[in-house]
């Protein structure tokens, strides 16, 4: 009678928990910062001078080069697929960035922090289940739309003093950009990534080799 007692106990005890992190995922976590850090960096120039001329054609158009600074919470939340991820991810790409040396200084990780937050939300409604390429996108959308309500009421001059036909175009091409840019590009990302089998101690290594 007492082992029977004490069996579902031990059995409730090492029952894994699928949401909880493993070291290598805090690893993985950090790698994955760092590397997309270097790629913010990187787009900084690129997608800065791109900005700037989609601006000057159109004000508020600029968003459209916005999505590769938001990729970081789309890759993070494919990958380790655990709440937290998009935003841990997003948040020290924004460091890395930072401490590299951009023209934003802390403002950087502030938006990280609140795009990491707009992709996070997306995978929490979908209660870190689905992880397809429509999933990324929406997530991709989420990082935009935050990026939006941030910068419109942040900084000296935030967008809220700017003018509606403004703010519409803004956000309308910050999400196409979270869409295209930071969610379909990081879904396919991520895709390359597996491939190689990198991520072969992950579950999105693990489905793209059942498919092979």
């Amino acid at each position: 009678m007492s082992t029977s007692t004490r069996t579902p106990r031990t059995a409730q005890t090492v029952t894994p928990n699928r949401w909880r992190w493993r070291v290598v995922d805090i690893v993985v976590a950090a790698v994955l910062g760092v590397a997309i850090g270097l790629l913010f960096w990187g787009w900084n120039v690129v997608g800065g001078a791109w900005f700037g001329a989609a601006d000057a054609l159109t004000p508020g158009l600029g968003g459209i080069a916005v999505g590769i600074w938001l990729i970081g919470g789309v890759v993070g939340g494919l990958v380790i697929r655990k709440p937290g991820a998009a935003f841990v991810v997003e948040v020290v790409a924004a460091i890395v960035s930072m401490l590299i040396g951009n023209v934003w200084g802390v403002s950087t990780v502030l938006s990280g922090m609140v795009q990491g937050l707009g992709a996070e939300l997306i995978f929490a409604l979908f209660l870190y289940r689905r992880f397809g390429i429509v999933v990324a996108a929406l997530a991709g959308a989420g990082a935009g739309v935050a990026a939006w309500i941030f910068e419109l009421f942040y900084g000296s001059s935030p967008n809220i003093l700017k003018s509606l036909e403004f703010n519409t175009i803004y956000l309308v091409s910050v999400a196409v950009s979270g869409i295209v840019l930071a969610g379909i590009v990081g879904w396919l990302l991520v895709r390359a990534l597996a491939a190689t089998g990198a991520l072969s101690r992950f579950a999105a290594g693990r489905e793209l080799a059942r498919e092979i």
